[in-house]
């Protein structure tokens, strides 16, 4: 694993470790199951702050890119299962949301569908 912090980038130090991490293991660069170093480790190894990079680490966790397992150590998880059950969670969200609101089917979906554009950069 290879993380490279830049002091002069408009994002804090956390978020470069956690998009870093979360990058390499969702494109496979970190399988599932690799053992991650400690957060201490990591922390000594980038010049970082402890707290800086277990903020980092409970981050990842949240979003399901890792997984702790106690003492044994933290580990690449199978983010996508974990992504899609978010994902799942969220349009169930939204669809009972609509509903609520009175929105008919098609401007839910018309909706989502321009939310899901702009977030992915399309026109």
């Amino acid at each position: 694993m290879t993380l490279k912090i830049h002091i002069d980038d408009s994002a804090p130090p956390y978020e470069q470790v956690r998009a870093q991490i979360s990058e390499q293991a969702r494109g496979g660069v970190l399988p599932v199951g690799y053992r991650l170093p400690t957060v201490r480790g990591l922390a000594e190894s980038l010049g970082l702050a402890v707290n800086t990079v277990a903020k980092a680490y409970r981050a990842l966790e949240t979003e399901g890119v890792i997984e702790t397992r106690g003492r044994n150590g933290t580990f690449v998880a199978a983010a996508g299962s974990a992504a899609e059950r978010e994902a799942s969670s969220a349009a169930q969200a939204y669809a009972e949301r609509v509903r609520r609101l009175g929105l008919p089917e098609d401007a839910a979906l018309a909706a989502v569908h321009d939310a899901l554009r702009a977030a992915y950069g399309e026109g």
